[in-house]
């Protein structure tokens, strides 16, 4: 059985204008035990001045690691997302994310299909998305890294799309992201769901999903950004974390909220679980 623990996704910070060192030090504060830190290419000004919590992977990647360090938290991955079905996007951006976690010390790099190209079809997408995982799975299988695909997007907004998704690629770098909102959402049972994909799983986003969005947006949408503090919404934590034990490697629940307030009722919610 697998060790379930707790971290938290960066996102809970995003609204706080602080930089990613400052996020990482309230993530320890709190009381959580992992960070998922956001990635991605080139420069940009908010992050770069401190007011936001991403990370370039043109930075030092022993910037993450030795801001985790001296926070005493780890790294359960890294939020990687990038359209799969683009891979003029996604194919560069997936290696290098692979590169970087390599480096920092991240064990998993997360993402999905992502939005699709107007222009192309279906099977189209599927081939465009193998090429990029095919590409990218060398990469992980090189260097012990996992690739954690999550449900999130117009193909993986059901089991059978997911499965398909990860079925093209034979590699063991390859495993599935789950994540318990956006399941929720597009109109399934994250319970049923995540049986289906326990023996697949790497990596859990821990998002819950309020009441009032439930009525608003359930079926209506694939996903979405950030849920509201786990155990105030529609997810049953104590479910997910007796599939997640069954799991056959250590799963870390990564907290998807939109706030630093949303961050602390979380935690103190799934410690009583856990």
């Amino acid at each position: 059985m697998g060790k379930v623990s707790i971290g938290v996704n960066m996102e809970f910070v995003r609204h706080a204008d602080k930089s990613f060192e400052w996020g990482v030090e309230k993530a320890a504060s709190l009381g959580y035990e992992y960070v998922e830190p956001w990635v991605h290419l080139g420069r940009e000004l908010m992050s770069e001045a401190g007011y936001y919590q991403t990370v370039s992977m043109l930075d030092d990647p022993y910037r993450v690691k030795r801001a985790c360090e001296k926070a005493g938290v780890k790294l359960s991955g890294l939020s990687s997302h990038t359209p799969l079905c683009k891979p003029d996007i996604s194919g560069n951006y997936l290696k290098q994310a692979i590169r970087f976690a390599a480096e920092c010390g991240a064990p998993v790099v997360n993402t999905d299909e992502g939005p699709k190209p107007a222009w192309t079809t279906e099977e189209e997408d599927h081939v465009l998305m193998r090429y990029v995982l095919k590409e990218a799975a060398a990469f992980a299988e090189a260097r012990g890294i996992l690739i954690g695909i999550e449900p999130h997007q117009q193909y993986s907004k059901h089991p059978d799309g997911l499965d398909r998704i990860y079925g093209l690629v034979d590699s063991d770098a390859i495993g599935i992201n789950f994540d318990t909102g956006n399941s929720y959402l597009c109109g399934h049972d994250p319970i049923e769901w995540l049986e289906h994909v326990k023996d697949r799983l790497v990596h859990l986003h821990a998002k819950d999903i309020s009441i009032e969005q439930s009525e608003d947006e359930r079926g209506k949408v694939t996903g979405t950004p950030s849920g509201c503090a786990c155990g105030e919404g529609v997810i049953e934590w104590k479910k997910v974390i007796e599939v997640c034990r069954q799991a056959p490697r250590d799963i870390v629940l990564s907290v998807e909220c939109g706030t630093i307030e949303q961050a602390e009722t979380s935690i103190k919610h799934l410690k009583a679980l856990v």
